[in-house]
């Protein structure tokens, strides 16, 4: 990687002073330490996508276009890149177009999505407002003291739909309105535990907003397509 970080020095015009600042940056941030000088032959998958990263930043460009950033790292290192953009767009208020097909990058990176639909823009602005737009309620998960019945689980079905339920986990959505009265019940009533309150998953909503496109096509008699996300 070593030789083609200055590759890119040269190729990029970039001043040596401003390039051993970048580099100290970058190796900081990415935690390259070692992998700089060691062949890419050697490197991992998740050490060359850090390499890879350094080297198109070297110039700190303040339009940055990510293509699957994240695509066959472990967990691990994919909270690592997640980390380290949010990080330099935050240092250089740089803008950062990224595609990808783990819903988590988007979720943890993107505040604003746009939605296009066949050429048309379906959505342009905040995520959160787009979740709350399209499913405003909530994911309630929880732990019961014992497994769940079907007594048990008819219960539950007042203060929510089930969503889910595998021994004495459960999972329900409930209306905003009401999630501090079923917060409420479950902690007094049912001593629950472990509880967690989510937003929808991003997969959902566009699992919904891919169902009205394809109906919208459908009522006006043409071929369903699929609708592309992009965020930035």
């Amino acid at each position: 990687p070593a030789e083609t970080f200055e590759l890119n020095r040269a190729i990029y015009g970039v001043p040596r002073a401003q390039f051993n600042e970048t580099m100290k940056e970058l190796t900081d941030l990415l935690e390259l330490g070692e992998l700089v000088g060691k062949p890419t032959r050697q490197l991992s998958l998740g050490e060359r996508m850090k390499c890879e990263l350094a080297a198109a930043l070297l110039h700190q460009p303040t339009t940055l276009f990510l293509d699957e950033p994240t695509i066959g790292l472990d967990v691990a290192m994919q909270l690592a890149i997640r980390d380290f953009v949010r990080s330099y767009n935050q240092r250089h208020e740089a803008t950062v177009l990224l595609t990808s097909h783990y819903m988590d990058d988007v979720v943890a990176l993107c505040p604003r999505i746009i939605v296009i639909d066949r050429g048309t823009l379906i959505h342009d602005g905040d995520l959160r407002q787009l979740i709350k737009t399209m499913d405003p309620d909530k994911r309630v998960s929880f732990t019961l003291p014992t497994a769940v019945n079907d007594i048990m689980l008819a219960e539950l079905a007042k203060l929510g739909a089930v969503l889910a339920s595998d021994g004495q986990r459960v999972s329900l959505k409930v209306v905003e309105r009401e999630i501090a009265t079923v917060i409420g019940h479950l902690l007094g009533q049912l001593r629950a535990s472990d509880l967690a309150i989510e937003d929808p998953p991003l997969e959902e909503i566009l699992r919904v907003m891919f169902g009205k496109a394809k109906e919208a096509a459908a009522s006006a008699g043409e071929a369903p397509s699929g609708v592309e996300p992009a965020a930035s």
